[in-house]
């Protein structure tokens, strides 16, 4: 009787071993093809060959994608490089004379969060053809740190609404940091207060980021405030 007790308390050890969690690794990878154009892609790849880690390098390219402004038929980064650098060629073709400075594409990831339930990442895109500026952004990829899909806000958030009086109290908050003539009258272009597209973890908190042109000019850049765990514990689907 004490052997067969034994044998189900190690069968209960192993499996416990065997469903223990195992977070994620990542590594850096980069495109190091050549161009005329002045372009770099270095971004984060999950190492593990299975389809957790496939599922996540497939939406963290694809997240890449959708931050570009000519990448809405391509499925593959490179190709959408590629086609940057041709586009580059083909106008100082037709316009050998001109002074445009040379034309930039820049693509960076950040893991900026990981735990059992999340992992997130920040992707960073450059885009200049000339004028005068680029066009920069950044997108937080939320992953399902289980199953490696997309998490949206109604994944994230419980009560969104009720979320969303925290995060206009904070976002009016950030502003009275930094600068005290800030209000919130200039941002959102006379409509009411919206929380952002981007919506990411970090260590200090939820991020919330708004990208140049979301809520306000130019000048003002990126617009970015953090709402701490603590006070929103109760609203998060996942942490």
């Amino acid at each position: 009787m004490k052997q067969i007790i034994t044998f189900i308390v190690l069968i209960l050890v192993l499996n416990s071993c065997s469903t223990e969690f195992k977070p994620v690794t990542f590594e850096t990878t980069s495109i190091d093809s050549k161009f005329e154009a002045d372009i770099s892609a270095t971004y984060d790849n999950a190492i593990e060959t299975n389809e957790l880690g496939k599922t996540i390098n497939f939406n963290i390219e694809k997240t890449i994608l959708t931050t570009l402004s000519d990448a809405s038929k391509k499925t593959n980064l490179k190709a959408v490089l590629e086609d940057f650098n041709l586009e580059y060629i083909n106008f100082k073709k037709d316009f050998p004379d001109s002074n445009e400075p040379i034309w930039e594409l820049h693509i960076e990831t950040e893991k900026t969060y990981q735990s059992e339930d999340v992992i997130t990442l920040a992707v960073s895109t450059y885009e200049f053809k000339g004028g005068a500026h680029g066009n920069d952004k950044i997108r937080f990829l939320n992953l399902n740190a289980k199953t490696g899909e997309i998490l949206n806000l109604n994944n994230i958030i419980e009560d969104i609404a009720a979320f969303k009086t925290i995060a206009k109290a904070h976002f009016i908050k950030s502003l009275e940091t930094e600068d005290e003539n800030m209000k919130m009258e200039d941002f959102f272009f006379g409509k009411p207060f919206q929380l952002p597209e981007n919506i990411g973890f970090s260590d200090e908190g939820l991020v919330m980021l708004y990208n140049v042109y979301e809520v306000a000019s130019y000048d003002q850049g990126y617009t970015e405030f953090a709402i701490p765990y603590t006070e929103i514990e109760s609203y998060l689907k996942v942490n």
